[in-house]
């Protein structure tokens, strides 16, 4: 006999009674720390006007990684004030100023690369960084959020991830695999669809916020970089995306464009000897062209140690992702040929090749035949863009971001096309996130039990909205008796 569910996403309603997201208004005057925690870690910030309590702009140019060791919470953040250079260090976050004091973080000498103090309010007392005492870390300039977040809280808690992920034992299963193992199918898919739906209505959302601020194409060129740096340079590219406007003026040519973001990127070579093969030559040609401008665009150039480049495939190497974009953005018609491929009729079978046909380059006379700038000439040619690499953009970017712009017009035509369409695409590549997510909670490394790119995003989901928020023994994780009560085995729902 069919189970009643409640009415609406019955999985948005489990992730409220489970706890993975707080439960917040606007008035309220003090969020957790937890949650500024994650606005920083994400940048839900309104970042063209952060200043500090004394007045000095703020341009990040990346946030840090979240700390798992103690002391401060954002290790490694690089960023800018006002036009002097950019610099490396800590990030502390508080609900407010006093606690640099209160938790005695001024005589704790892990904290003495602090060089940020953000928090929620700041006490009229506490507003300018105070000299310390011999032996003491003196109060860093403190950035105050509270009223520079890029959306309202109760939207926010919606979105945010508000605990980094767990590096959990991949050989003890989680308590729900046995549960989940018993469902039939149907019911299984349907749980990973509803999962999948909260997902791409977060990146929706967060899309629209960075929309309200700049406008849909720049929210959607700043996303399709941040997609093209991959989770290792997602901020220099960001960054990057931010100053389009910039260094778009003029541009002749895709050529162009490369020597601006390699310069712009400082991913150009540090020295040049004499040509030597066509890699010294294109380095040289974009040399030459690059020293010209460098000074118009100095005030936006980022420094070489903001990328990371340990453990990336040669093909997802920054600069030639960014050749990529460069192509992208020379042709000027990547807009509305998405515009247009979102009105097509496409049958599901195609979906992915006919965006890849879009988003896909011809041909580049070095980066068709190159890995990187140094690397050797290529026996054959290999595509900038690869059709797994679509997938990513497509479920990432380019169907929340046509979704939400319906959703803002009332286009509820288009809006239902590009759920269809999300739930139609084929499976991303398989990663191991995905195959660590299938062992714990499905019982299984055969990829083969997430149909498509909506189960493989469901799955994500819930790893993040209860793995994430439980131990490796699942301790309070209500996860495994919802599955129980709501979607009993055997019983299609």
């Amino acid at each position: 006999m069919p189970v009643d569910l409640p009415p609406g996403n019955f999985y948005l309603e489990w992730r409220q009674r489970s706890g993975s997201n707080f439960v917040l208004s606007d008035a309220h005057a003090l969020p957790p720390e937890i949650l500024l925690q994650a606005v920083w870690h994400h940048q839900r910030l309104q970042r063209e006007s952060l200043k500090t309590v004394d007045g000095r702009a703020v341009r990040v140019l990346h946030p840090g990684f979240i700390s798992v060791a103690g002391g401060p919470d954002f290790r490694g953040a690089i960023l800018q004030f006002d036009q002097d250079p950019p610099v490396s260090g800590d990030i502390e976050v508080d609900v407010h100023a006093h606690n640099w004091h209160a938790h005695h973080h001024d005589q704790n000498p892990t904290f003495q690369n602090v060089m940020l103090h953000v928090v929620w309010a700041v006490p009229e007392d506490s507003a300018r960084a105070l000299p310390a005492p011999p032996g003491r870390n003196a109060h860093p300039p403190v950035l105050v959020i509270g009223h520079k977040l890029d959306a309202p809280l109760v939207e926010l808690n919606q979105w945010l991830e508000l605990t980094p992920p767990q590096n959990l034992p991949q050989g003890l299963m989680g308590l729900c695999a046995a549960p989940l193992k018993e469902l039939e199918q149907t019911n299984l898919n349907r749980l990973l669809r509803a999962a999948a739906r909260v997902r791409f209505e977060q990146k929706a959302t967060a899309i629209r916020a960075r929309a309200q601020a700049v406008g849909w194409e720049q929210a959607l060129w700043e996303n399709l970089f941040r997609a093209l740096g991959y989770k290792q340079n997602v901020w220099p590219m960001q960054n990057l995306a931010e100053s389009r406007l910039v260094w778009m003026r003029g541009a002749s040519s895709a050529f162009t464009l490369q020597a601006r973001l390699l310069g712009i990127g400082c991913l150009l070579p540090l020295e040049l000897a004499r040509p030597r093969g066509r890699a010294d030559g294109y380095a040289r040609r974009a040399w030459d062209a690059w020293w010209r401008e460098a000074d118009e665009y100095r005030p936006f150039t980022l420094p070489r140690d903001l990328w990371k480049f340990n453990g990336l495939r040669p093909a997802n190497q920054p600069q030639r992702r960014l050749a990529l974009a460069a192509h992208w953005l020379a042709s000027s018609r990547l807009i509305a040929e998405v515009e247009n491929w979102c009105a097509a009729k496409i049958a599901d079978a195609v979906l992915c090749r006919s965006l890849h046909k879009i988003l896909t380059v011809e041909s580049d006379e070095f980066w068709s035949w190159h890995w990187t700038l140094h690397s050797a000439r290529l026996a054959r040619p290999q595509p900038l863009l690869g059709e797994a690499r679509v997938t990513d953009l497509a479920i990432n970017v380019i169907l929340p971001w046509l979704w939400v712009r319906a959703v803002a017009g009332g286009n509820r035509g288009i809006q239902a096309e590009m759920e269809r369409r999300f739930f139609a695409w084929p499976c991303a590549a398989d990663n191991s996130v995905l195959r660590f997510a299938r062992q714990r909670l499905l019982g299984t490394t055969n990829p083969r039990v997430l149909p498509d790119a909506a189960s493989q995003q469901g799955l994500m989901q819930i790893t993040r909205d209860f793995c994430d928020h439980a131990d490796a023994l699942c301790s309070g994780c209500q996860f495994p008796e919802l599955v129980k009560k709501v979607m009993p085995a055997n019983k299609v729902v």
